[in-house]
């Protein structure tokens, strides 16, 4: 009997260190399509408030060897913005007899987005590899990066694990620091922190859901409260992802 009972001890006790420790990968299904959304906020007190919801699919075209091929598309983009006393304001779902003038102007800018195709090779790390869009349209290549927010260690991760990534991007630098919050049976829970550099400085911070046994980011929140030309500027961007 005390032999089962050790025994038993034992096995708890693999089973346990088992959860506490994690290899985070990407495994993308060939075939699959996945729904991004992405919600964007930025306030620079009376000078400008906006507000931006992207919604993209990602559509896998092929998985070998770690890497995978993809297909995005933007299905829909919304905005509201308040600059200089003047409020704008465009949803791509509306037609022209529902938008007024500003939305018109916005529509015949933003409409080209909504018609490329972008077509993206990454690895299971997270990496994104080759980025092409067609047809070629400024800042849509910019904004296909931003639905990789993470890049994954290559070791395996257990709680209190941490690494690094790094962006840049109109002439900003940031510096990620993501740590290993909690391990479950099926989700990973990051804790974000860093540094914003370059034309604008500050500080970052957030948290990360990650869905364990496809190593898909479910849900992530990044705030970043920044000093740009001595005026301070609050930029939060929210996203999730889900199998269709």
């Amino acid at each position: 009997m005390k032999k089962l009972l050790i025994l038993f001890l034992v096995i708890s006790a693999n089973l346990s260190l088992a959860q506490d420790s994690a290899l985070l990968r990407l495994n993308y299904e060939k075939g699959a399509t996945y729904d991004v959304e992405m919600n964007i906020s930025q306030e620079m007190g009376a000078v400008m408030s906006m507000g931006m919801l992207i919604n993209m699919d990602i559509k896998v075209l092929d998985v070998k060897d770690g890497t995978y091929d993809s297909e995005m598309k933007f299905t829909k983009m919304t905005m509201d913005m308040l600059q200089g006393g003047q409020a704008m304001s465009f949803d791509s779902t509306k037609s022209d007899d529902e938008l007024d003038e500003t939305g018109k102007m916005m529509k015949a800018q933003m409409g080209p987005m909504l018609s490329a195709l972008i077509y993206a090779k990454g690895n299971n790390l997270g990496e994104m590899l080759e980025v092409k869009v067609e047809p070629s349209i400024p800042g849509v290549e910019d904004m296909a990066k931003q639905s990789s927010n993470v890049v994954y260690p290559k070791e395996a991760v257990s709680v209190g694990s941490n690494w690094t990534m790094t962006k840049e991007e109109k002439g900003m630098k940031m510096d990620f620091l993501y740590t290993v919050k909690s391990i479950s049976s099926d989700k990973i829970v990051l804790d974000l922190s860093g540094d914003v550099s370059g034309m604008a400085t500050g500080k970052i911070s957030g948290n990360m859901n990650i869905d364990k046994a496809s190593g898909i980011p479910k849900n992530s929140t990044i705030d970043m409260n920044m000093s740009v030309s001595g005026q301070e500027l609050k930029s939060k961007i929210t996203m999730t992802m889900v199998k269709k």
